[in-house]
């Protein structure tokens, strides 16, 4: 009977972003793709340091239990399969519950989204991700940090950017324009009109369906902890906040905690909130938040341009 991937919240991950490959890398820029295929051999059996999206995956896969499997993790890697077998080691070494993976020699791997069934696909690669969002896919590249991940506990906390990134641009365009009083009248007047998604709104909803599972299990028992908490980090503030709860109730998401910063430095409540993930489409505002956690560029819109 065929595996059914349809039921479960997929995450494509590349293994420039599951692991640091900075070594690796350096190798196959300074002496090219046969060199490189050489050091990997030769490096197979030792094991790669965790990456930025490592710790966010790891959390993520210990929802799953031996009777509900609702996480899978693909790797989707520009590697073939022989020099990519060090990271399977990897995978293996940590424990990590991820069996399924597409080596794709050289070319670029998120064309296969779609055929997982994946609602993120996060990579080290820019050029692999700007291609990816251009063709309509949900994708972000991780930016580099220094974040480790020694707290032993099983949540897992995401922060998102609103515009760009879970809404489309169409109003941060306004805004972009330098006419921050018209952007304000603007959204006032739209305030009942919930905006269009952006390009992670389907990852967006189905990490909101696994935190009202974890809502469930917590109300049915409440000795359980619900493990996944949601945050919104905004630029807008009052009178353009409205709008961001009008499109949350239209698509039925809850968040935890909502940030309405108005020009204020993200990193300022993104320290306290502490996310294993952070999404913005805005470079200038993941540069701040990456020195304290895992942050993910999208470079989707008008500020990308």
């Amino acid at each position: 009977m065929p595996f059914d991937i349809d039921s479960k919240f997929v995450i494509a991950v590349a293994s420039s972003a599951l692991f640091d490959l900075t070594e690796s890398d350096r190798v196959f820029r300074d002496n090219g793709e046969e060199a490189y295929r050489i050091y990997q051999r030769a490096q197979e059996n030792e094991i790669l340091a965790p990456g930025v999206a490592f710790p966010l995956i790891k959390r993520l896969l210990k929802i799953n239990t031996p009777e509900d499997q609702l996480v899978e993790v693909i790797l989707l890697s520009r590697n073939d399969p022989d020099t990519g077998l060090r990271v399977f080691k990897s995978i293996e070494h940590y424990e990590l519950g991820i069996s399924r993976a597409a080596f794709v020699t050289g070319n670029n791997p998120f064309k296969y989204m779609d055929s997982f069934n994946a609602c993120l696909f996060l990579s080290g690669n820019p050029k692999d991700v700007k291609e990816a969002v251009e063709h309509g896919y949900p994708a972000g590249c991780i930016y580099p940090s220094d974040y480790i991940d020694d707290n032993e506990d099983n949540e897992i906390r995401l922060a998102f950017d609103f515009d760009g990134i879970i809404a489309d641009d169409s109003a941060e365009s306004i805004f972009q324009n330098g006419a921050l009083e018209k952007f304000h009248y603007h959204e006032k007047e739209l305030a009942s009109q919930p905006l269009p998604a952006g390009p992670l709104m389907r990852f967006f909803t189905e990490i909101s369906k696994l935190q009202q599972r974890e809502i469930q299990k917590n109300q049915s028992d409440p000795d359980y902890k619900s493990r996944i908490r949601l945050a919104i980090a905004t630029a807008r503030n009052a009178p353009a906040h409205e709008r961001v709860i009008t499109t949350l109730r239209q698509f039925d998401i809850r968040v935890d905690e909502a940030f309405f910063l108005g020009g204020i430095e993200k990193i300022r409540v993104l320290s306290v909130f502490r996310p294993h993930i952070f999404f913005d489409d805005q470079v200038g505002h993941i540069e701040g938040v990456a020195r304290t956690s895992p942050s993910v560029h999208v470079p989707f819109g008008v500020v990308n341009k």
